[in-house]
């Protein structure tokens, strides 16, 4: 029932004196990101990253909650579900999460201490704690854990968002018209999804934007290569979401007593 080339994330926001922490997921395909925001213009920069993301559904807690126009602003702009989630869930326990979970860094490395993340890790623990809760299995799936910075990507306000219309037009909400569907040429639900995050995402740094291009030069000039690639491609299927399935059929299985 989902968009194939389309996340579906639930995102949850930890409010601690006027910073936030955030950790969003798409269990589909076993995405968890996790960033922070403690510069000026905090609440600003809040709405910016909800609305890269959209999510479908976003927790929060107390203190969060309890912010009346905070919460009514993020009611009135984005059409997601709120909810307020029990405040003991956001524990800022690391041990845990280092012995289940891998952590890398915006340039795929990993981070051996967790201990300065007193935002971030919060927001991710109350995260996993509530998709257990609701999922019902155990998600095997979800085993790498990404904490980004903001300021690696173009800071886009929501406004910006929804005049450039990047991937959904501003009065049906559709793709036709967008960026989105003018680049969109990919093969792969994989190869979509990527190419909306990049989109959502503009790179800042010299280094990785020569290095993204020197990627698109390198299929665009080599034409044997290039049809070699989509050839292969045509044959992938969504593997991302089908490991998700295969850990859902396991956990079917096994609760009903199938072997």
């Amino acid at each position: 029932m989902l968009d194939e080339k389309k996340n579906n994330y639930i995102m949850a926001i930890y409010k601690k004196g006027i910073y936030f922490g955030l950790s969003i997921c798409d269990v589909t395909t076993g995405t968890f990101l996790s960033t922070k925001i403690e510069s000026d213009n905090n609440f600003a920069l809040l709405l910016d990253e909800i609305s890269k993301y959209n999510p479908a559904e976003v927790i929060v807690n107390k203190m969060l909650f309890s912010c009346k126009e905070e919460i009514g602003e993020i009611k009135l702009r984005f059409n997601a579900y709120i909810n307020c989630f029990e405040e003991e869930k956001f524990k800022t326990d690391v041990e845990n999460l280092i012995n289940r979970y891998s952590f890398l860094d915006d340039n795929e490395k990993k981070i051996e201490s967790l201990n300065e993340n007193d935002l971030q890790i919060p927001a991710i623990n109350g995260l996993l704690d509530y998709l257990n809760q609701t999922q019902k299995i155990k998600l095997e799936h979800i085993n790498t854990i990404k904490m980004y910075n903001i300021s690696k990507y173009m800071l886009l306000n929501c406004t910006a968002r929804r005049n450039l219309e990047l991937t959904e037009k501003m009065n049906d909400k559709s793709k036709k018209g967008t960026l989105l569907w003018v680049l969109d040429k990919t093969y792969t639900s994989m190869g979509g999804r990527l190419l909306r995050k990049w989109i959502n995402e503009p790179l800042i740094n010299v280094t990785d934007i020569e290095k993204r291009l020197n990627a698109v030069e390198e299929l665009k000039d080599n034409i044997i290569f290039r049809g070699d690639v989509v050839d292969n491609l045509k044959r992938i299927y969504d593997i991302e979401r089908l490991v998700r399935e295969n850990s859902l059929f396991k956990y079917k299985c096994k609760r009903y007593g199938f072997t």
